[in-house]
């Protein structure tokens, strides 16, 4: 016999537990299903163990740079299993947070397991089958690693299962350029490895400005990373020092030998074997669920959030989801996707923060833009760090003076973008953030400057 409740929740990333947590509240039943670990993707393979990782290998980095600030100090030496072991612990506590909260749920109920639907509103986990009028979809995305020829008989790591490495690899292949590759290839550059970074397209993380992506490049092969763009038809095997990684590209050997080799190609949705079709469920091409401007799927009473729906793939835009479905179903506000303005950070040191549109997409939109730019090295604050990489960049529309987006690549970029993308939701002039008088020093305090020499584009 089937157990009733008021909603169902499948996968407690980011948006679940906070929607058990609300509809709990609201005196609704719950029944919250999870397979692996509590927390998904960025509590135990993405932010919170990658960033941690990041902030150790800043550290190897602050004391290998420490001569520079006048500090004498013998050259790092990083040891992987404490590095690890910090990680996991920083990552287990907040993972056993999130499992603490949802059992203690006053109306919940957890079960571990794997859900398939049996119909729109049947679900199956194990020999239990729930039925409720509301479900939701959390459930994630994985890493893709079958577009590359011979991946399946190459060793190699993922996002997911480069955490349990507890060494430093001699040489580190990394086969894909954009946001994850970038900070695992910096990271354990830091951490002693020599590092490759393969990419078929012709620059790095192609989403952004060809200024920001040659910029970020810059950065890494200051590093001594080594960068290969361009490289076409790529095949992965075993090669005589571990692995090979085989490419077509114009400049420099088609060969590519490394130890050890991290495909960060892509990621696809968990939404391969939940019985979306039993439910009726629609999915578009890539397997993401097609959902509404409220998250609703193509069934009523089932919605999706977080990765899976393919309208984000940040845990930022997870939470944002939780809190679209519960305005509009538990606060009687009416909350749309198309509302949030797009907003990320590449955590590679310095960090890249971005909101909203690219210079690119503004120039293609049809308006007359206005552009600012300045570069770090103008900026005291990263001049005083020892930090001038990167620059900062606003894109404003010339005829409402409202800003279109910025990206700041450069020391707190990823913090300072606030500052602008708060003024951009308050839908407000630029000239309300030039006048601002900010703090000095700062790297906010140059916000002003760089609009104040905005220039026709």
């Amino acid at each position: 016999m089937a157990k009733r409740y008021d909603a169902i929740i499948i996968g407690t990333g980011q948006a679940g537990p906070s929607l058990a947590a609300r509809l709990s509240a609201a005196g609704q039943s719950v029944a919250v299903v999870e397979r692996g670990r509590f927390g998904g993707t960025c509590v135990n393979t993405g932010c919170i163990p990658t960033k941690t990782l990041v902030a150790s290998a800043a550290a190897a980095e602050t004391v290998r740079r420490a001569s520079q600030f006048g500090v004498v100090a013998p050259p790092p030496t990083v040891d992987m299993k404490a590095v690890k072991a910090r990680k996991d612990m920083i990552s287990g506590e907040s993972s056993a947070s999130v499992e603490k909260s949802v059992r203690g749920l006053a109306n919940g109920t957890v079960y571990t397991g794997h859900a398939r639907f049996e119909s729109p509103h049947e679900v199956r986990v194990g020999d239990d089958v729930l039925t409720a009028e509301k479900i939701f979809l959390n459930v994630g995305g994985r890493a893709i690693t079958e577009t590359i020829e011979g991946a399946a008989d190459t060793p190699h790591w993922t996002n997911s299962s480069i955490m349990a490495v507890d060494f430093v690899p001699p040489h580190l292949v990394i086969v894909g350029g954009s946001y994850v590759g970038l900070e695992f290839a910096q990271m354990y550059r830091r951490f002693g490895s020599a590092v490759t970074v393969v990419e078929m397209g012709k620059r790095l993380i192609a989403r952004e400005d060809e200024d920001v992506s040659a910029a970020v490049r810059e950065i890494l092969e200051h590093e001594r990373i080594a960068v290969r763009t361009a490289a076409k038809c790529i095949a992965v095997e075993k090669g005589p020092s571990g692995v090979r990684v085989r490419v077509d590209c114009e400049d420099d050997s088609p060969i590519v030998d490394g130890t050890h080799l991290l495909l960060a190609v892509g990621r696809r949705p968990n939404t391969d074997d939940l019985g979306l079709e039993r439910a009726g469920v629609e999915v578009d091409a890539r397997g993401y669920v097609k959902v509404d401007e409220q998250l609703r799927t193509s069934v009523e009473g089932i919605w999706a959030l977080g990765d899976c729906n393919g309208r984000g793939a940040f845990t930022h835009t997870s939470y944002n989801d939780y809190e679209i479905v519960a305005a509009n179903l538990l606060d009687g506000d009416t909350r749309r996707v198309s509302d949030r303005i797009d907003a990320y950070a590449l955590y590679v040191d310095p960090p890249l923060g971005r909101a909203g549109m690219t210079e690119a997409a503004a120039k293609a939109s049809g308006k007359r833009i206005l552009v600012g730019k300045r570069a770090m090295t103008r900026v005291s604050r990263a001049v005083e760090k020892g930090e001038t990489q990167g620059f900062m960049k606003i894109v404003v529309d010339a005829d409402s003076k409202q800003i279109l987006g910025a990206a700041i690549l450069g020391v707190g970029g990823d913090e300072v973008i606030h500052a602008v993308l708060d003024v951009m939701y308050a839908r407000a002039p630029y000239t309300v953030l030039q006048r601002a008088m900010h703090i000095h020093p700062t790297v906010s305090e140059y916000l002003p400057t760089v609009l104040g020499d905005l220039r026709a584009h």
